[in-house]
C-alpha cells in the first residue's frame, strides 16, 4: 500500500513523456526475439500543476516539492483544509486517514448540529437559516391583446404587452407604468415562461419609480393550459388546477427604497380575463 496522501501527489501533478534524446531506441519492424521488441518511450518527467516546476516521476520527491511550495499549500488551505500533505507540512507530521464513511457522518451531523465554533473555549452551533416567506405586495396588470412572434428554435413566442394597472404592499403603493412587456415561450404541451419587465411608480411626491423583472413558468395540465389561453373560458378555469410561478427582481436609484436592490420575492400569478394579478413573498 502506499503512503498516506500519495493520491493528493499524483493529483497534483501531469506526467509527459521523456524527450527524444532518452526514449529507448526502437530495433527492427519485424522483431525476431523478445529481446529486439520496440519498446514505448516511457513517462519519466512529471510537472506540477500549481507552480509549473518539473520534477522526476518519483513520488518520494514530488511530496517533497508539494511539502515547500507556497502555491500548492496556498490552494489546499481555501479548499480541502484536510489535506495530508498540508498538515505535514504544517505540524510535521501526516493526517491519519479517515474513512469515507466517517467523512460523511461529520458532514450529516454538520448539516443538522450546524458548525461548530472554534473560536472561543465554549462551542458554539451555527445551523443553517431557513428561509421564510412574508407576503410583502400585490400587483394587478390589464394586458393587450397577445402578438404571436412565430415558432422560434425553442418553440412558440408570443409578445404581450401591458396596459396598465396598480400595485400595494408593505413598502408602498403606486401604478404601473404603461409599456412594460411579457416576452412568452411556449412549449409543445403549451407550458408557458414568462419573461416579463414592469416599471412602477410610487404615489410619493416626487414618484419613485422601481423596476421589475418576473421570469418563471405556468404549467398544468394541457387542457388547463388551452383553457388560459381561451378568452372566453380564462375565467373559467381555478388557479389550483394549474402552478404559475415567477421569480421577481427589483431595481431602483431612489434613495427611498434601495433596500429593494438586494431583495428576493417569489410571486403566486393568476389569470383573469385580460388581467394578471400577482401575489409576492419576500424571501428572508
Amino acid at each position: 500500500m502506499g503512503r498516506i496522501g500519495d493520491g493528493d501527489i499524483h493529483a497534483a501533478y501531469v506526467e509527459f513523456r521523456a524527450k527524444e534524446s532518452d526514449k529507448v531506441r526502437s530495433l527492427p519492424a519485424f522483431p525476431t526475439s523478445r529481446r529486439h521488441r520496440t519498446h514505448r518511450p516511457q513517462c519519466l518527467s512529471a510537472q506540477c500543476i500549481y507552480c509549473q516546476s518539473i520534477r522526476a516521476k518519483n513520488t518520494s520527491r514530488q511530496r517533497a516539492h508539494l511539502l515547500e511550495c507556497p502555491a500548492y499549500l496556498n490552494a489546499m488551505k481555501e479548499h480541502n483544509p484536510d489535506n495530508p500533505i498540508l498538515h505535514e507540512a504544517v505540524n510535521g507530521t501526516p493526517t491519519q486517514h479517515t474513512p469515507a464513511k466517517a467523512h460523511k457522518k461529520r458532514d450529516l451531523d454538520t448539516m443538522v448540529n450546524g458548525f461548530q465554533g472554534s473560536t472561543s473555549s465554549a462551542p458554539q452551533s451555527f445551523p443553517i437559516p431557513k428561509p421564510q416567506l412574508e407576503r410583502d405586495f400585490q400587483m394587478s396588470v390589464q394586458l393587450n391583446p397577445k402578438i404571436s412572434v412565430g415558432p422560434g428554435i425553442w418553440g412558440q413566442r408570443n409578445w404581450v404587452s401591458f396596459v396598465s394597472g396598480h400595485w400595494n404592499g408593505r413598502f408602498g403603493k403606486g401604478t404601473v407604468v404603461p409599456g412594460g412587456q411579457d416576452s412568452q415561450l411556449i412549449a409543445p404541451d403549451l407550458s408557458t415562461h414568462i419573461d416579463a419587465n414592469y416599471l412602477l411608480q410610487t404615489h410619493d411626491h416626487p414618484p419613485a419609480f422601481i423596476a421589475v423583472k418576473m421570469d418563471g413558468w405556468r404549467v398544468g395540465p394541457r387542457d388547463v393550459l388551452e383553457k388560459l389561453e381561451d378568452p372566453s373560458q380564462i375565467d373559467e378555469v381555478d388557479p389550483k388546477t394549474y402552478s404559475f410561478r415567477v421569480n421577481v427582481h427589483m431595481e431602483t436609484g431612489d434613495a427611498r427604497y434601495l433596500i429593494l436592490n438586494t431583495g428576493m420575492w417569489v410571486a403566486s400569478g393568476v389569470r383573469r380575463g385580460t388581467e394578471v394579478i400577482y401575489d409576492a413573498f419576500r424571501v428572508i
